[in-house]
């Protein structure tokens, strides 16, 4: 059997209306594959993937043949399709809405690495190719969400990278190991989010810098400061937007000045550590 694309899986059969499907690639993971779609008759044809095939369902339901199973899969489960799995999928009883990745090999590899504190550990193997488990569903969808949102790409980075984590360290056949205390690396990290704020860091720039993997980085710097990277490098932009907002600068201009989106970014973000809005704040420190 041919091994073919996503984009090329769902070109086999085109789309009728009311249907959708959306495939965006994610640079900082190479060129990583997603694919988020709604489909009410479209069936895919057996066919395999060099990738693994990760994802959940949200809503609706999917039945499937996969490793000589026929699966039903519906909201809160996530599949598991291994590189070179045949499989297929089609609607059951009115259609479904999913949301599905395709990481490599290596990529899961590293993740497994950083999880088990070896450097060879094989491919990581999934026993169920299908689990019902809502919370990495949650956690998965959330990433997938950030990823084609495209806007913060840290924030969307990390979320991927702890999902799969979560998926191999409770799916997968494989022991984790403890947290080791890693205090000079994370140093290391904090020192540099603290200097470069305002650029768009990836999680890889950061995890070499410190001699550590982007997961393994991940799982110790939350174990050193409570915080993931990136909500502690948006601790520290609340933080620099906090000192230039009591000096009367404006919102809008604070917000790119300190790595921001844009000012709903910044509004969110510097209302959930302060209280409150940051044009309330700079009001209140110009009167």
């Amino acid at each position: 059997m041919d091994l073919i694309s996503q984009g090329e899986a769902l070109a086999q059969t085109p789309l009728l209306p009311g249907e959708h499907a959306r495939i965006f690639t994610a640079a900082r993971f190479d060129g990583l594959e997603f694919l988020s779609a709604r489909f009410a008759t479209h069936a895919y044809a057996p066919h395999v993937h060099e990738t693994y095939a990760i994802g959940t369902i949200e809503e609706g339901c999917e039945v499937w043949h996969a490793r000589g199973r026929r699966m039903y899969a519906g909201a809160g489960d996530v599949v598991f399709n291994h590189p070179f799995d045949v499989h297929d999928g089609m609607p059951h009883d009115g259609g479904y809405r999913y949301r599905m990745s395709y990481p490599t090999i290596e990529l899961m590899c590293e993740i497994a690495a950083s999880l088990t504190g070896r450097e060879h550990v094989g491919t990581p193997f999934f026993p169920e190719p299908m689990v019902h488990d809502r919370e990495a569903a949650a956690i998965f969808a959330a990433a997938h969400r950030l990823l084609d949102d495209g806007r913060d790409m840290l924030a969307g980075e990390e979320a991927l990278l702890r999902a799969y984590a979560y998926c191999i360290a409770k799916h997968a056949d494989l022991s984790v190991r403890e947290i080791c205390r890693e205090q000079g690396p994370v140093a290391t990290a904090k020192a540099l989010l603290e200097a470069r704020y305002e650029e768009d860091l990836s999680l890889a720039e950061i995890a070499c810098a410190c001699g550590l993997a982007r997961h393994q980085l991940i799982r110790a710097f939350r174990h050193e400061t409570g915080l993931t990277p990136h909500a502690y490098l948006i601790d520290i932009r609340v933080r620099r937007a906090r000192d230039r907002l009591r000096r009367g600068e404006a919102p809008g201009t604070v917000a790119a000045a300190t790595g921001f989106c844009d000012q709903a970014h910044l509004t969110r973000a510097f209302k959930a550590r302060i209280g409150v809005t940051p044009g309330v704040f700079r009001a209140a420190h110009l009167s």
